[in-house]
């Protein structure tokens, strides 16, 4: 029998480290924590320093709870020594605390030691347990501090929110300044005023080849202003208003002689980014692979934990995925370095190994995230990984590879003309060497899509150039840009609101109590947010501040390392909260229920109909209640419903209404659960199948044109005894297997995407559509095609960095 018991928190990990110790451990898990604070009572007692009063967490809110306690507690009984080997933050360490309170028993006075890994690797394991620690009580009074102060905000503030706004709505401390920031940016969008700006650009030629743009940059010595339009403009700056002072530019510019005026080259490098960091992992995987933070979270979990490969076992990735800094291990770089000499070559070697600063407010207990052996690249892993792993380890190797090597190395020139008082202004770049940007290039929050290089021709001081065309153009400014989940999360970051762990956390949560939607990518806030944020915010100003709230996280921060006592944190905090909780018991008492006036009249009364919010979700009430208590649910969403008459329901007759499920909005029948039927937004009239002359193959009847959830499909007119559905097809042989061909199919939200004919034996899969074309960059076989937001067509390579825009082409064949 196993003379020591090794106690961690997932099975997935207790797999991987199983594998690395010999016969004398037992590698078990506790299913995260064991303990919590009670979830039917505030469970703290303010009066005796805020004690926290701790109990094993109900099966009906983690199942089999008892039993791991109580398997855990046997296999203790029947071990020499116990190691906790949770994970290396703060809530490892409170699992740890709860583990020894409730696992090890006191009679039997069984040694219990701490081991903390940054990675699970065979090197870091066995180093851990030769070096075993004590429990860390500064971690877990960090730990205890946030959660008591989240159950004193979360069970003393959400009571409020029931008795103003209604239904079982819960306040955080964290999520609230959340919640402000994009309420905040809503409004600013909303109150917005834009003006009004021209910019000139004049189309030149040269001696030599090619034609290029410069653009209007001063007048008699003023620079033309294009932002920061909500400042007026200095002496030294000049705006051009409107139309006719745009044209007066155009026509006095025409009749000047365009002359180079100077011309400035110089080298311009670009550095790789650091390796990741949580929230720089969340935002490039939102950013790039469309994954939300819980999603990016959970998904690196299981890759931290371990992966099988085969013959291997159960191997252990990257690095510890919650940290917030930059640091790389020495053993760690002196391998990618010896990796990029060998596969990329000397000149893509810097001479030192890149150093990253840490920020200052980062702990800097955990390395940067990292693959654990950069020898395992992401191509020797695809046989093992599920394509979502796949995805993010490729993102995290490649980061980290490319963050140890050279820069990018660009040619940047600046040309400016001069025409008359005017200055005409030309910048163009080309890449010299290519560097970092081989392996990684990182995403961006507001793409372009525009090519950052341009090629300028070889021109000198004192050339006088063709003028070809000179056009004026309106602009007015944009609002800030809603957030989406990865600008949010930069923005927490930034002002230091959460921290690493909190992250996914606090994004998922707004968004599960309704408080915010994500439409199109960005975070809007519901009614029911706005209505929240504004009672909260009123009430609480000090304490759902976001300087505040980051002044709380240093607090946190200190207690961790051993600077300041955690109740005399929580004192100070709760001196401050209890004042404002008062003041708004009273406040709210001389208030009815908050609820948003609409334009509907009530058809029972002819008063008008207003918006509450109960215990599931939003509802229309009569403004008249309690005299009229007639209600209904929402019917109409502005961004989606248009004032068309909803048909009937097309099963029993009765009315259709506007519901709201975790996919979005759709018709249905106010007769559920009796009748259930639903309809797509869209879908007002039911389209009948149009016959076909093809025959179907299987059963020999006619094909028909079908209208279905997702849009248009051709399908046998048997059906339901013959279900044979043609396949749209693009005519390409599948690049996986070689015998199948791609088909066109669709999810089940209904986003199209690629995949082979011969699934399941073959499971290629494509989200932009292949093209039969070979890359003249590379050796593949095939390009793919996606759209960007202004309806360009986008062709691009996806093994190297070919791209082109099919605008871009159309033009050059017709010129």
């Amino acid at each position: 029998m196993a003379k020591n018991l090794v106690i961690v928190e997932s099975p997935a990990k207790a797999k991987t480290i199983n594998k690395y110790l010999g016969k004398d451990y037992r590698v078990l898990a506790s299913i995260g924590h064991i303990k919590d604070l009670p979830p039917d009572e505030f469970g703290v007692d303010i009066k005796r320093g805020f004690e926290p009063k701790y109990e094993l967490i109900p099966d009906d809110k983690k199942p089999n709870n008892k039993k791991i306690v109580n398997e855990l507690k046997k296999a203790a009984q029947e071990s020499e020594a116990v190691y906790l080997a949770a994970d290396p933050d703060r809530e490892g360490e409170a699992i740890c605390q709860h583990l020894a309170e409730e696992v090890v028993s006191k009679k039997a006075k069984i040694p219990v030691y701490r081991v903390r890994f940054n990675e699970i690797t065979e090197k870091a394991i066995r180093e851990a347990f030769a070096n075993p620690r004590q429990i860390d009580q500064n971690l877990v009074n960090a730990q205890q501090a946030r959660r008591v102060l989240d159950r004193i905000v979360g069970y003393q503030v959400s009571p409020l929110l029931w008795r103003t706004l209604g239904g079982r709505l819960s306040a955080g401390r964290v999520q609230t300044v959340a919640l402000r920031l994009v309420v905040e940016r809503e409004r600013e969008i909303q109150n917005f005023v834009p003006t009004e700006y021209w910019t000139i650009t004049a189309n030149l030629s040269s001696k030599l080849p090619p034609d290029f743009d410069a653009r209007l940059y001063k007048i008699d010595d003023k620079v033309v202003k294009t932002s920061d339009f909500d400042k007026e403009p200095k002496a030294s700056e000049f705006h051009i208003k409107d139309e006719k002072t745009a044209q007066e530019i155009v026509a006095e510019a025409q009749k000047q002689d365009f002359v180079v005026d100077s011309v400035t080259k110089k080298e311009r490098k670009r550095s790789p980014t650091p390796p990741f960091i949580t929230s720089k992992l969340q935002q490039e995987a939102s950013r790039k692979l469309g994954f939300s933070p819980s999603r990016t979270m959970k998904i690196a979990q299981r890759l931290y934990e371990g992966i099988e490969l085969g013959a291997e076992g159960s191997v252990g990735l990257i690095t510890y995925m919650r940290t917030d800094s930059v640091r790389i291990s020495e053993d760690a770089l002196a391998q990618a370095r010896a990796f990029i000499k060998e596969n990329f070559g000397q000149e893509y070697l810097p001479p030192k190994p890149n150093v990253y600063k840490t920020n200052r407010s980062a702990q800097d207990a955990h390395e940067a995230i990292r693959p654990t052996d950069v020898h395992r690249t992401p191509e020797s892993l695809q046989n093992f990984l599920s394509d979502e792993e796949l995805k993010l380890y490729t993102l995290i190797w490649k980061r980290f590879v490319a963050s140890q090597m050279s820069p990018a190395i660009f040619d940047q020139t600046t040309i400016d003309v001069k025409a008359g008082k005017f200055i005409f202004r030309a910048t163009g770049s080309v890449q010299k060497f290519d560097g970092f940007l081989r392996v990684y290039q990182e995403g961006r929050d507001e793409s372009d899509d525009e090519d950052e290089e341009r090629k300028l021709p070889e021109v000198e001081k004192g050339e006088r150039l063709r003028l070809n065309h000179i056009e004026p153009k309106q602009s007015f400014t944009e609002p800030p840009p809603r957030y989406t989940e990865a600008t949010l999360v930069k923005a927490l970051e930034e002002k230091g609101i959460g921290r690493p762990s909190t992250y996914a956390t606090i994004l998922s949560t707004i968004q599960e109590r309704e408080y915010v939607e994500k439409i199109e990518g960005k975070l809007h806030p519901t009614p029911l947010g706005i209505a929240v944020s504004d009672l909260l915010v009123a009430s609480f100003e000090d304490i759902f501040n976001e300087t505040y709230t980051a002044r709380l996280e240093e607090e946190l921060d200190k207690i961790e390392e051993g600077k300041l006592d955690w109740r005399e944190s929580l004192k100070r905090f709760y001196e401050k909260f209890s004042k404002d909780l008062k003041k708004a018991e009273e406040d709210i008492k001389s208030k009815k229920k908050s609820v948003i006036p609409t334009d509907e009249t009530c058809e029972k009364c002819g008063a008008k109909m207003v918006i509450r919010f109960g215990r599931y979700g939003e509802f229309m009430a009569c403004s008249n209640y309690p005299k009229c208590k007639n209600t209904r649910e929402v019917r109409e969403d502005k961004k989606i419903v248009s004032e068309t008459e909803i048909p009937p329901c097309e099963v029993c007759g009765r009315e259709m209404v506007l519901r709201k499920s975790r996919y979005g909005m759709f018709y249905g029948c106010v007769g559920y659960p009796q009748c259930k039927n639903t309809r797509k937004i869209g879908d007002d009239k039911k389209q009948e199948p149009v016959d076909l002359e093809e025959v179907c193959p299987k059963c020999g009847s006619k094909m028909q044109l079908r209208q279905g959830r997702f849009g248009k499909f051709t399908a046998c007119s048997n059906y339901p005894k013959c279900d044979y559905v043609k396949q749209e097809t693009l005519g390409i042989q599948c690049p996986e297997c070689k015998k199948g061909e791609i088909v066109v199919k669709r999810s089940k939200r209904g986003k199209t995407f690629y995949g082979c004919s011969e699934y399941p034996n073959c499971n290629a899969v494509f989200w932009n559509k292949p093209l039969l074309e070979a890359c003249p960059n590379c050796s593949a076989t095939y390009l793919f095609e996606k759209s960007n937001k202004k309806g360009v067509k986008i062709i691009f390579c996806g093994s190297c960095s070919y791209k082109r825009h099919e605008e871009m082409a159309e033009k050059s064949e017709a010129a």
